[in-house]
């Protein structure tokens, strides 16, 4: 993100954003993310509330006078004004002039989720407020919706498809989503440092470190790929996926080739993405008999529940379940041989 994004935050919104960054460790991309949901409230209140504001633009409108007393001001009935308004009239690309208007739950919630945070904050943490006006908001209810993923033929046609001049980095990415589970900012920040053995080292969400192990086919792919890796100096010296300009692999380019190869194996590339390769090793390693525990901690899961959800998707297995009730043979008396 653009290193202004902050340029005008208050020094009560600073010290939020600080507190999550160094004390909680959140990525620098998670904290401007909050910076930028507590913004677009705070445009959105300043706009509300002053007559004046009404004709402005909203991202026109500065937040750098928001103090601790129009913080405490803040009503429920401010909240769910603030819900309504991100339901049904905040606009998705300001930018174009094809834009939807209306955020789904799941981006509503979240943005009550950081305003929720920060409440929390001044009322735990600081305890600058006496009154925090989120405890008793609902969140938006989501409707709950399984995870897409890849069946294991589909994802064999997915490795055949690579090809090319990065063939072997290309493999080897699609090899670690798939047997890994890894998340694409893992991925992609990876040093060849992390390649432990047959472990693998992966930094992922809040800085927290796991190892992750390596079959067969991992193994073989990075030595593929290290084979062919070209040596390069300065700071990406140690990078392990390189762009072809020797520079670190950026999303972009890895959302682009999982693109590219899914369309090559002949799979809609518009249902797909790297993170649902994330779905699809979390969901094929359940279906063959790993334990929910041993995919939480490979998957990098804080909480169970969130594992949980892929075990919803085994059909299979709800079969087997079905039919090892001990009640599963027994017929109405009219159908009994």
């Amino acid at each position: 993100m653009a290193l202004d994004y902050r340029a005008d935050a208050p020094r009560i919104l600073l010290d939020f954003l600080s507190y999550h960054e160094i004390i909680k460790a959140h990525s620098k991309r998670t904290v401007d993310e909050y910076y930028l949901d507590l913004r677009g409230f705070f445009r959105y209140l300043k706009q509300m509330r002053d007559p004046a504001l009404r004709e402005t633009p909203m991202e026109q409108i500065s937040i750098s006078d928001v103090d601790l007393p129009l913080i405490a001001s803040v009503t429920l009935t401010d909240l769910y004004g603030y819900m309504t308004y991100l339901s049904r009239d905040k606009v998705l690309h300001p930018n174009s002039e094809n834009s939807n208007k209306g955020l789904n739950a799941a981006s509503r919630a979240r943005k009550l989720s950081t305003i929720r945070s920060f409440y929390n904050y001044l009322c735990n943490k600081m305890h600058l407020l006496d009154e925090n006006p989120c405890k008793d908001i609902d969140t938006p209810k989501m409707r709950k919706s399984l995870p897409r993923y890849l069946t294991l033929d589909e994802s064999l046609s997915l490795l055949d498809s690579v090809d090319g001049a990065n063939r072997e980095r290309d493999y080897c990415i699609l090899t670690l989503f798939l047997n890994c589970g890894l998340r694409i900012s893992e991925l992609i920040g990876l040093n060849m440092g992390d390649i432990q053995g047959e472990a693998l080292r992966v930094l992922g969400k809040g800085n927290k470190v796991r190892i992750v192990y390596l079959n067969d086919a991992c193994v073989a792919a990075l030595n593929a790929y290290l084979a062919v890796r070209r040596p390069v100096n300065g700071k990406e010296r140690d990078t392990l996926f390189l762009s072809g300009r020797d520079q670190r692999i950026s999303r972009s380019t890895v959302h682009a080739l999982v693109k590219k190869y899914l369309s090559a194996a002949g799979l809609d590339s518009t249902q797909y993405s790297s993170h649902k390769l994330r779905h699809t090793a979390a969901t094929l390693m359940l279906q063959n008999g790993v334990d929910v525990k041993a995919v939480q901690e490979v998957l990098g899961h804080e909480h169970l529940n969130t594992t949980e959800i892929y075990t919803h998707i085994d059909n299979d297995s709800l079969r087997l379940a079905a039919r090892a009730n001990p009640l599963s043979g027994v017929k109405p008396k009219g159908e009994q041989e």
